[in-house]
């Protein structure tokens, strides 16, 4: 159960693009990954509303919930629910803190698919997340986003997760969108906006 809950949190995460994607050359996706890591490096803080739309295969209808994600250098991460209910989730000091509308509890996430999934959200910010030796990575491109796909090369991981797909708006070095597809098929996407860099951040945010 908390698997899923922190899975469906993280990955959250769209409307899913129907443009046509096209594999980047190889120079393309070293440029891409020389312009995202140069600019995301002396990212500190990141702060942004999202939108996420949660699709299970037993459900004809989509589910859709509102909040807002804030990062912290070197490890601290932040998911809070908003509409339509409250729910935090806070990734700290290798630990997975949950407040379920005031029911608060908290899990050991050393060594647990958890902090490969955590770390690669906060490698997100700083362009580290592409030498992950946990993924192998793909990039393609449409004529609205540039794509980095994560595909998982433990069994370990394999068994909740098919693949992450990292889509970042042209022009732009961080997160647009994150769409990630489950082993069992279902499917969550997280839309960001209203980003903010290197603002300042209250230690309450990581807080339950």
């Amino acid at each position: 159960m908390i698997k899923n809950i922190a899975l469906g949190a993280f990955l959250l995460i769209s409307s899913f693009v129907f443009a046509q994607n096209s594999a980047m050359s190889s120079a393309e996706a070293k440029a891409f990954v020389t312009k995202v890591s140069s600019e995301t490096k002396e990212i500190k803080t990141l702060q942004a509303d999202f939108t996420q739309t949660k699709k299970l295969d037993f459900l004809d209808k989509s589910i859709v919930t509102y909040g807002k994600m804030s990062l912290k250098s070197p490890n601290s991460l932040s998911w809070k629910y908003t509409k339509p209910y409250q729910y935090s989730i806070v990734f700290k000091d290798n630990k997975i803190y949950i407040n379920d509308q005031g029911k608060k509890s908290s899990v050991d996430a050393k060594s647990k698919t958890f902090e490969k999934i955590n770390k690669l959200i906060v490698r997100s910010s700083n362009g580290h997340m592409f030498n992950d030796p946990e993924f192998v990575v793909r990039y393609s491109k449409n004529s609205n986003y540039n794509i980095a796909t994560f595909l998982p090369k433990s069994s370990q991981l394999l068994k909740y997760i098919k693949q992450i797909e990292l889509q970042f708006s042209k022009n732009e070095s961080t997160v647009s969108q994150v769409n990630m597809t489950e082993a069992s098929g279902d499917t969550t996407n997280i839309v960001f906006k209203n980003t903010k860099i290197n603002a300042p951040i209250s230690a309450s945010e990581f807080s339950l």
